[in-house]
């Protein structure tokens, strides 16, 4: 089964669209999850659904902790003993603006979303090649930046990708800096006569008056999670939006929304699970898994950079249908590259 992929050009945004099946040998969807490292929410809706598995529910009420740590000097993430604790691999990228960045006397690369007047700069240090060059001439010049030249602070979430002694490190590590441990904030709920979209695995870009298309389904499902009125009322002013034709009406439908720093590895784990939904027959024919990454994040997917000024969108959501096959869509505004 071959993977089909569309891009569709809506006004400051930039959608993607793709179908494959999970079984597929060339499926990206494990890939596409690992490499979205910044996700603050997460969320799934399952048609004709009442109550939620005991397996699916552990895994929504184990997405935690993660840590916040306010006014964190910037040359705490650069000592060796910071990086062989907890970086296994990785880089420490920086958006600074033009005075700051010249201020910091690094060398960077200008934003590629600058424009004509060049204000915004792309500060990027791999942390695993400098700790094992901690005497060389590139280390000294970080360090005399961080601490001396432009002694940046800034307010820090930090999460940890394996659960264990680590994460107990961590608060330790940094509790000179009053480091907070939080929990994501995890919202269920249950719909009832929920209007549904009518979707074909097979029919990415619909069928008239046989099945909606994927940005249809997208459409809908932020208006499920917004709580916005779905009959397009004429006395309604707040939103005259209804659900997109032809549709069905469900009894109950499950959703589920969590709110914090959620790593990749925790998602992955929550759509293998939501794949196994249909090991047993349902009534459903599909069920969905939304992620919205942090507006403000320097990067989308992997090290591409993300501009936030004009909106500040990168998202993906799954379309799980119950034979395996799955619709991506992806989503990103004006100042970020193409989703991969």
């Amino acid at each position: 089964m071959a993977t089909l992929r569309r891009l569709r050009e809506v006004p400051r945004h930039l959608l993607v669209c793709e179908k494959s099946n999970f079984g597929h040998d060339k499926s990206r969807h494990r890939h596409l999850v690992e490499t979205h490292y910044h996700n603050y929410r997460v969320s799934f809706l399952i048609p004709e659904c009442g109550i939620l598995s005991k397996e699916l529910k552990n895994l929504v009420m184990e997405t935690g902790p993660y840590y916040f740590v306010k006014n964190l000097p910037l040359h705490e993430l650069i000592t060796h003993e910071f990086i062989n604790t907890f970086v296994k691999k990785g880089k420490l990228i920086l958006s600074l603006d033009k005075d700051t960045y010249e201020e910091t006397g690094l060398q960077g690369r200008p934003s590629q979303y600058s424009g004509r007047k060049i204000m915004k700069f792309i500060v990027s240090i791999d942390l695993m090649d400098l700790s094992l060059n901690l005497d060389s001439k590139k280390y000294e010049r970080v360090s005399w930046s961080f601490k001396e030249k432009k002694p940046l602070k800034f307010d820090f979430l930090l999460a940890w990708h394996h659960t264990g002694a680590e994460e107990s490190r961590m608060m330790s590590y940094f509790s000179s800096y009053g480091i907070q441990e939080r929990q994501p904030r995890v919202a269920l709920s249950t719909a009832s006569e929920l209007q549904c979209p009518v979707l074909r695995s097979g029919e990415l870009g619909g069928a008239p008056g046989a099945a909606c298309s994927a940005p249809e389904l997208l459409d809908w499902l932020g208006a499920v999670f917004s709580n916005a009125q779905l009959n397009n009322e004429p006395n309604n002013f707040v939103s005259t939006y209804c659900c997109p034709q032809p549709s069905t009406v469900v009894a109950k439908a499950y959703l589920c929304t969590i709110t914090g720093f959620i790593v990749p590895e925790k998602i992955r784990l929550l759509l293998e699970q939501l794949c196994r939904y249909f090991d047993e027959p349902k009534l459903a024919p599909w069920v969905t898994l939304s992620v919205q990454g942090f507006a403000d994040s320097p990067v989308s997917w992997r090290e591409n950079e993300h501009g936030f000024r004009k909106g500040g969108e990168h998202l993906y959501n799954f379309v799980i249908f119950n034979n395996q096959d799955y619709w991506l869509q992806m989503a990103v505004g004006a100042n970020d590259d193409c989703p991969p």
